[in-house]
């Protein structure tokens, strides 16, 4: 690693922020200076399920984790892109607690928060968000899994694929369909603890970046009716509102291993001496390191006006969300690239921070909504206002 600790709090975001923000960004930077910046990254598939299971016990037992059960959405997004700047894995693990928890802040009963919650906050259970599946990624209304009701139980029987944490979570918030006819307006969400008889880890599916990710299978797996979150149907509604709540934060781990990528860029730059000059003194490398200076602050305000908005009581994001997400991890991606091409041969040695976060970054990009979903949101909302608009003028 190259010695070089997380930022404070810049400048330009200062004005979405309250005091208690500013200290917190503090604390955040000094935690994962101390518990997550001198931790080696794995290598491989195996060592990324188990060091995913330490990230946990540290972002729960620092308190990482809290603004999640405290729905404070400029806290969230100030600790993952801190947790984003010193590991692309424990960002990971803090964005599947987030989608874990989230659907029983918004829809759970009190016994299921009082099961779940407290202990999923402090590291003590790992969630999944068991959505994705072969024939359903962005089109969540083709979901083919099935929760037929039986008396006082439902039975899934499905398959789940690109879950993150499958085979090593403790609890799966699984969607399902409970009314095919019915489409999205069909789907209802369920609390699956692992051990539950009928669910099974169908194996591993290895990314290019070490992160645990795979397939589950549910074959007669019976629940009771007691594990579902709010009425049934509802499902559809609680996985959006809870990516919308979430969206935010994925633009601000997009900033955070932005960050880190210039911040060794500009170390490389000043050290690396080529033709009896620094590389920092040459203007293409200038051009690089200022054009992603530019970029990052203005991917950092798109988020925390987002957060700011939601923190407001503004009951939907969903345009701040789309832009905040689209614009920080398309930013995100050439600020990195350009990162690599500034190191040079050892920016693409294994394991070297930029050529890590070059492999992390790509996933943000279509995780939660890709980039081209961002784009269809934001113009649905202008095409409906355009119209509404036109409506109101003719009438």
């Amino acid at each position: 690693m190259s010695g070089l600790s997380p930022h404070l709090v810049p400048g330009p975001i200062r004005a979405f922020l309250d005091p208690e923000h500013l200290d917190w960004s503090r604390r955040c930077g000094e935690i994962v200076a101390e518990g997550l910046v001198p931790r080696p990254h794995p290598t491989d598939d195996a060592e990324g399920r188990l060091e995913a299971r330490a990230l946990l016990g540290i972002l729960g037992r620092t308190g990482l984790l809290d603004p999640i059960g405290s729905e404070d959405l400029r806290g969230c997004c100030l600790a993952r892109e801190a947790v984003a700047w010193a590991s692309p894995l424990a960002d990971a693990v803090w964005a599947l607690q987030g989608l874990g928890i989230t659907p029983l802040l918004l829809a759970g009963s009190d016994a299921q928060r009082e099961r779940w919650v407290r202990e999923a906050l402090g590291g003590g259970a790992m969630t999944g968000f068991a959505m994705t599946e072969p024939g359903a990624g962005s089109d969540v209304a083709a979901l083919g899994t099935r929760a037929v009701r039986d008396g006082e139980d439902y039975v899934l029987n499905g398959r789940k694929w690109l879950i993150s944490n499958a085979g090593i979570a403790d609890l799966y918030v699984v969607f399902a369909s409970t009314n095919p006819e019915a489409g999205s307006r069909g789907i209802s969400a369920f609390l699956v603890p692992a051990d539950t008889p009928g669910c099974r880890f169908a194996g591993p599916q290895v990314m290019s970046a070490p992160h645990p990710l795979g397939e589950l299978a549910f074959e007669d797996c019976r629940i009771p009716v007691s594990a579902r979150l709010g009425p049934e149907g509802a499902g559809f509604k609680i996985g959006m509102a809870t990516l919308d709540r979430l969206r935010p934060t994925v633009g601000a781990a997009a900033v955070g291993m932005a960050a880190r990528a210039l911040d060794e860029a500009l170390a490389h730059a000043l050290d690396r001496h080529q033709f009896g000059k620094a590389l920092a003194e040459f203007q293409t490398i200038q051009g690089k390191l200022g054009k992603g200076a530019m970029e990052l602050d203005a991917s950092r305000l798109l988020v925390f006006r987002a957060a700011f908005e939601k923190d407001q009581g503004a009951e939907r994001i969903t345009r701040e969300a789309a832009m905040a997400k689209a614009f920080a991890t398309e930013a995100a991606q050439r600020i990195i690239d350009d990162a690599v091409q500034i190191v040079g041969g050892i920016g693409v040695l294994a394991n070297h921070p930029v050529e890590l976060l070059y492999r992390s970054i790509r996933a943000l990009r279509i995780y939660e909504g890709t980039t081209e979903i961002q784009y269809m949101i934001l113009a649905g909302g202008m095409l409906a206002e355009a119209r509404a608009r036109a409506e109101g003028g003719s009438s």
